[in-house]
């Protein structure tokens, strides 16, 4: 009797366990996030976070659209410089406190004057933002911004909790996120999880069926997807594009791709500290040698799987803003030698940094081949993604391989990442010509005149190479079977809305 009453104590513990597990998704990462705080944070994998932790005052549906979130409508004046939106009444923060106006006043105005805030070129045409009553709140324009309705579709538009701004150690924010989004904040450990748990007082939560979301970063592609088999994962982000085949054909699993926005790309430091003194890519002769010593199509066919299309520019080719003038820069040898010669030297030593994950390392040990043929010795140094970013920003590379997961609105793939002054321009590349262009093409609404300024801009990229784009990243997920209802979207966001396990 008494070994029936502990199987049957143990078979209890078992069905509790797997109801735990039925309320909980698991989604993989390939790199774990920087600082959670989205007037900060600049990585892909904390977007992903965010999407479920932070309510935006904008979203995007899948056909690229401009959707109500915080805000359920919005109208320009008709000199387009100023922007109205009219607010919801039901929302709230995770501490209780009500969402309102002067919540998003407060947001908007702590983003444009943080001073390590990565969203100040986002919102530096906002000359002021004004708060008349608790559901309306107003942006008064320097100048005409076409790009301001796609920032506040991303982190420029996520709201936190105005209560957490008071504590004098702004690293606070971050670690403890008091968001609006339908899951909050619980715990994290760092390159270990992170935790959400639903937020019950969300305005949609009948819309999403998990209690908790866990997030885990594994950098190994192929742990991974051993992770997703076994049952560890429910979800995954980035699979190796060589293990899409038998994804495919796994009766236990589902293959879930989408074209997304962004690209990836080779950025040299041209004026960034102490190590671009001494940067052989400091030349741009050795800048254009470096781009015919690469074989964009032997990246896509070798680590891409056929899916990494190969890129020249930073608008993919579904963007309407995608010029035909600029076709891929085919590898020629003979050429980057040449180039190399014009530059007074023979063989070129230099580093690339790159993310420690299985494709990127991949991609980094083929083009350490390619270079070599052409006169190019690069040691290689993987980085954990994370500080991988900050060693960009702060100027200790020569090299780095770095990707990016695209906006809706071309100037967020270019802008801030070659004028003077852009937050994601870790080379410091500058020219004063480029920033002009750049600058005017944010203030054109006509979509024929704004794509030929870029045009004009790109001419003159596209000869001096701050980088050099590799291909277009695509955004390959794979779940398990039971998960239904998930939809990617290009902007490589996994939204949870509607999302369930198939009941059993």
């Amino acid at each position: 009797m008494k070994r029936l009453t502990l199987t049957f104590g143990a078979s209890l513990l078992a069905l509790a366990a797997g109801a735990a597990c039925a309320q909980n998704i698991r989604i993989g990462l390939q790199e774990d996030p920087d600082v959670l705080d989205p007037h900060r944070a600049r990585t892909y994998v904390g977007r992903i976070v965010f999407t479920s932790l932070c309510d935006k005052l904008v979203d995007i549906d899948p056909k690229l659209h401009f959707v109500p979130q915080l805000a359920t409508s919005w109208s320009f004046s008709p000199d387009n410089k100023v922007l109205t939106f009219k607010l919801r009444e039901d929302a709230l923060f995770h501490d209780g406190a009500k969402f309102d106006a002067a919540a998003a006043k407060a947001n908007l105005e702590r983003a444009m004057t943080l001073p390590d805030s990565l969203r100040k070129g986002e919102l530096a045409s906002v000359e002021k933002v004004d708060a008349p009553d608790a559901t309306t709140l107003v942006l008064t324009l320097k100048k005409p911004d076409a790009t301001l309705l796609a920032q506040l579709s991303d982190r420029a538009g996520m709201m936190l909790s105005p209560k957490t701004f008071a504590d004098a150690d702004v690293a606070s924010v971050g670690r403890k996120p008091v968001c609006s989004g339908p899951y909050k904040f619980v715990e994290r450990i760092q390159n270990d999880r992170i935790v959400l748990e639903k937020f019950d007082q969300y305005y949609d939560a009948k819309d999403y069926a998990f209690k908790r979301v866990t997030f885990l970063p594994i950098p190994d592609t192929t742990v991974r997807l051993s992770n997703l088999r076994a049952g560890d994962l429910d979800l995954l982000e980035r699979l190796n594009p060589s293990d899409a085949p038998q994804v495919k054909t796994d009766a236990s699993l589902t293959f879930a791709p989408v074209a997304g926005l962004g690209f990836q790309q080779f950025m040299f430091n041209v004026a960034n500290g102490k190590r671009a003194e001494d940067n052989p890519f400091k030349n741009k002769l050795v800048r254009q040698a470096f781009q015919y010593a690469i074989d964009r199509n032997a990246i896509n066919e070798v680590a891409g799987g056929g899916i990494f299309e190969p890129a020249q520019q930073p608008f993919p080719p579904a963007s309407p803003y995608h010029s035909d003038k600029f076709p891929v820069t085919k590898r020629d040898v003979a050429k980057s030698k040449a180039l190399l010669k014009e530059a007074g030297l023979d063989r070129v030593k230099a580093e690339l940094v790159f993310g420690n994950n299985t494709t990127t390392s991949s991609v980094a040990e083929i083009v350490q081949a390619m270079a070599s043929e052409a006169g190019f010795d690069l040691s290689l140094r993987p980085t954990e993604y994370a500080a991988l970013q900050k060693e960009s920003s702060g100027g200790n590379f020569q090299v780095v391989m770095l990707g990016w997961s695209g906006r809706v609105d071309p100037d967020g793939n270019i802008h801030s990442f070659v004028t003077c002054k852009g937050a994601l321009n870790d080379g410091h590349y500058c020219n004063p010509e480029v920033d002009k262009l750049l600058n005017e093409a944010r203030t054109v609404t006509d979509e024929a005149k704004r794509k030929a300024i870029y045009e004009q801009a790109q001419t003159i990229i596209q000869d001096e190479l701050p980088g050099v784009y590799n291909y277009y990243q695509p955004w390959p997920f794979a779940m398990g079977k039971k998960v239904k209802g998930f939809t990617p979207y290009p902007d490589g966001m996994i939204r949870l809305k509607g999302v369930t396990f198939a009941q059993k």
